[in-house]
C-alpha cells in the first residue's frame, strides 16, 4: 500500500508541474537557471520515477533516484521558507517543508532495498 501511495505522490506531482508550472517557478531560488525548463524537467522526473517504482527490477533504483529528486529541489523548499515572499502562506507550513523532505527520503529509502 504504501508503494502505491508513493507512487501516487509522485504522479500528481509531476503533472501539477505541467497543469500549474507558475506556482513552481515562483519558489525557484533566483539561482536557479531556466527556470521554467527546470519545474518541466523535474515534473518528467516525478512521473518517470513515479511510475518506475512501481516495477520491481526498476524499484531499487528508482528509489534512490527519488532521494536524489528530493536533495534536488530542497533548495526550492529552503527559498520559500526564508525569502519572505510567501507571507501569504504560515511561515509554520514553509519551515514544517524543510524535515517533510527527511520523512520523504525516509520512505523513498525504504524501498533501496531489494
Amino acid at each position: 500500500m504504501s508503494l502505491y501511495l508513493m507512487s501516487l505522490v509522485y504522479v500528481v506531482a509531476g503533472i501539477l508541474h505541467f497543469v500549474r508550472p507558475e506556482t513552481y517557478v515562483r519558489i525557484m531560488p533566483p539561482s536557479i537557471p531556466i527556470p521554467l525548463t527546470m519545474v518541466y524537467l523535474s515534473g518528467v522526473a516525478e512521473i518517470v520515477l513515479g511510475l518506475a517504482v512501481l516495477i520491481p527490477a526498476l524499484r531499487t533504483w528508482t528509489a534512490w533516484g527519488i532521494i536524489l529528486l528530493l536533495i534536488a529541489v530542497f533548495p526550492a523548499n529552503w527559498y520559500m521558507a526564508v525569502s519572505g515572499q510567501f507571507s501569504h502562506t504560515p511561515s509554520w507550513i514553509l519551515w514544517a517543508r524543510l524535515p517533510l523532505q527527511l520523512v520523504l527520503i525516509y520512505w523513498a529509502y525504504t524501498f533501496t532495498k531489494k
